[in-house]
């Protein structure tokens, strides 16, 4: 997907971001400037704006900000829910991710890909496809590496060839 594609895309969505790092946020805001965006650094913050505006997509962390916690309150909004991580990256959460509903499953160490990120999981959406078969193009490799002598893909695409049709 190329950068005018990737900016069409995302200009203007409403975007939550929910992180406990500072820095992890005013990063994000940098990245995502042509998005509207609400920044949360903590759970409680994050439920409040989640349960009270209507988002295009969520960027929740897991660890410091309960996220799975706030993935259950976006998919109850019907807000897809990007997962951003860096302590939690391991094959255990992203199928966990997968299995909970969240739309995408992406590493703080590719944070500035995040645009990237978020349009396939917008472009997806918008044309009823799976997210999660952009992320497997995309990320596919970089799990492939971080989770060696697993078959940790063959175990997401199972479940989630059982899901077709389905994007949340």
């Amino acid at each position: 997907m190329d950068a005018k594609k990737i900016e069409k895309l995302i200009r203007g969505k409403r975007v939550l971001v929910v992180d406990d790092e500072k820095d992890v946020l005013d990063t994000l805001v940098d990245l995502l400037s042509s998005c509207k965006l609400d920044t949360a650094l903590s759970f409680e913050e994050g439920k409040r704006l989640l349960e009270s505006n209507d988002y295009d997509i969520a960027i929740l962390d897991i660890m410091g900000v309960r996220g799975f916690e706030l993935l259950e309150v976006a998919k109850g909004r019907e807000t897809p829910a990007l997962m951003l991580t860096a302590h939690a990256l391991s094959e255990q959460n992203l199928n966990r991710s997968v299995k909970e509903g969240a739309a995408y499953f992406a590493p703080k160490d590719e944070i500035a890909n995040i645009a990237v990120f978020v349009a396939d999981v917008i472009d997806a959406i918008q044309k009823n496809k799976n997210p999660w078969i952009r992320f497997m193009e995309r990320l596919g490799g970089f799990y492939d590496r971080r989770f060696v002598g697993t078959n940790w893909r063959e175990k997401e695409l199972e479940y989630l060839d059982k899901r077709k049709g389905e994007w949340l």
